[in-house]
């Protein structure tokens, strides 16, 4: 497993943006992972959304190739440093963002993500952007 695929590329994957769609079945061989937040972000909007049966579908489509990450001690304790730290020089963000990172971190993951301006405050952090391809 290489990759932790943050939420706005599973949204982007859900609704067939085709360089998204090509860039995560080629990096898929290496091994792709969702946290557990991605989980629960992709769910309210399924639960909220017009057609919920058709993107929960679309939704366990997408995860049969993909290992969910859950939460543990070691995660927290990680995002409690991070977060610490951010907090500290000023330039904190939301808990979510930084439960993915904290998750993409413990296990050496490389997070895909479209929102790199974020992500970019957290040291250590490696990250793919595609956002100029799309």
């Amino acid at each position: 497993m290489n990759y932790l695929v943050d939420t706005d590329w599973i949204v982007d994957y859900l609704k067939g943006r085709t360089t998204v769609v090509e860039r995560l079945r080629m990096l898929a061989p290496d091994g792709l992972a969702v946290s557990l937040i991605s989980y629960g972000e992709i769910y309210e909007g399924i639960y909220f959304g017009r057609n919920p049966e058709q993107h929960e579908s679309g939704f366990r489509n997408f995860l049969r190739g993909v290992m969910l990450l859950p939460l543990d001690r070691a995660i927290m304790r990680r995002f409690a440093r991070v977060r610490g730290d951010l907090r500290r020089k000023g330039l904190l963000i939301g808990d979510p963002d930084l439960l993915i990172a904290a998750t993409a971190l413990h296990y050496d993951l490389t997070l895909l993500t479209h929102n790199a301006l974020h992500f970019r405050r957290i040291t250590g952090l490696r990250m793919e952007d595609n956002a100029s391809e799309l």
